[in-house]
């Protein structure tokens, strides 16, 4: 059977060269942050109980490790929105699978070369590694995201979140992926928007068309995914994925008559005011760039059941002009009816909003610190 092994390296070319090394031992990688606390670092190793943990200091056995199954190649953490780790497993028939979809859908060449700059303890990051491993496409490697590096880079191709975009020179790239958080409404041509998960393996949805190989299908008002790059199951033996090979992905979306993809969001994020449903994302993006830093929760209210409340952290129009925003593209019932400013928006590495944990906190808040 494959040994799970824990890397806790600095990004960068003898990172990627113990990842290919690990492989053609036949065992799997577990990327571990290494900006983690050390409390942080061990309930991770507690949670997914690796075989060993390689660092620049050397390898060192760990107790009590959970088998892998052959064919194993990677077993990444995900949190998703909701703070709860878990790990999803990926073969590598999979991960070649996801290499080669995405190579196609971009139109890579031996003339490219790939860029990773973003946490390779996260499959944003990991993705670009593995599939330019796996398709013998030029790499560079950067231990983490520095503005200034990435613009020096002669790599064409990269993947960023919303906010790195905002940093660079993006003409310089041939293609960009923008994964995480909501995309720039304003964003150049060759600045791809993806949709994706852990347990797809990376982006499976760009500009809101499925890439090679995979298929999508609304599910009771919900998007599942089907395709050969999918997890092979949590890595406690659970699974997303139905009798059908249907990825059940928790977000609610609708296919259009052109066959794109319109994702509302999270199902459990959906806010219901009077009866009416409303997705904090569609609020987010009718606001748009008119307010700096910001997220839309729900809040508790004794007559309407539960009203939109905008979080911001730096700059905003008043609540009217807020408001006013809103109505132009969706109904009023889903405009802010109170707004509130905090030290900072909790957000998941990639840059997506923990939801539950922002509406916790402002819940404590006190209403006179509401506006």
């Amino acid at each position: 059977m494959p040994r799970l092994v824990a890397l806790d390296m600095p990004t960068n070319d003898a990172y990627v060269a113990t990842v290919r090394r690990i492989w053609d031992e036949g065992n799997a990688v577990l990327p571990v942050d290494p900006r983690l606390p050390e409390p942080a670092k061990q309930r991770l190793l507690g949670v997914m109980r690796p075989h060993e943990i390689r660092s620049t200091s050397g390898a060192q056995a760990l107790p009590y490790p959970m088998e892998t199954e052959t064919g194993d190649a990677l077993v990444i953490a995900t949190s998703g929105s909701t703070g709860d780790p878990k790990g999803v497993v990926h073969s590598m028939d999979g991960l070649v699978a996801s290499a080669v979809a995405t190579s196609a859908a971009l139109g890579v060449t031996r003339d490219d070369r790939w860029l990773a700059c973003l946490p390779v303890a996260h499959i944003g990051g990991f993705s670009v590694i593995s599939r330019a491993v796996l398709t013998d496409t030029a790499l560079e490697v950067h231990d983490g995201f520095d503005a200034a590096r990435v613009n020096a880079s002669d790599s064409t191709l990269t993947s960023l979140v919303a906010t790195a975009l905002t940093r660079v020179r993006a003409e310089r790239f041939r293609r960009i992926l923008i994964g995480g958080s909501r995309p720039p409404e304003q964003r150049p041509p060759h600045c791809v928007a993806t949709y994706g998960m852990t347990e797809t393996g990376s982006g499976v949805v760009y500009d809101g068309f499925a890439i090679p190989d995979v298929e999508l299908r609304i599910i009771d008002g919900e998007v599942a995914v089907r395709g050969p790059m999918l997890m092979r199951a949590y890595r406690d033996g659970t699974t997303s994925i139905d009798a059908h090979g249907w990825l059940h992905t928790g977000d609610a979306g609708r296919l259009d008559e052109d066959g794109r993809l319109h994702v509302d969001g999270r199902i459990g994020d959906v806010i219901v005011s009077g009866g009416e449903k409303i997705w904090p994302e569609s609020v987010e993006r009718a606001i748009g760039d008119h307010a700096t830093d910001f997220a839309v929760v729900r809040l508790p209210d004794p007559e309407w059941g539960e009203r939109v409340l905008l979080v911001h952290t730096g700059d905003a129009p008043s609540l009217g002009a807020i408001r006013d925003l809103v109505k132009v593209s969706l109904p009023a019932y889903c405009a802010p009816t109170a707004m509130v400013r905090v030290e900072s928006i909790p957000r998941t590495a990639s840059g997506k909003v923990r939801r539950a944990e922002l509406a916790a906190l402002v819940r404590d808040l006190r209403p006179d610190q509401r506006h």
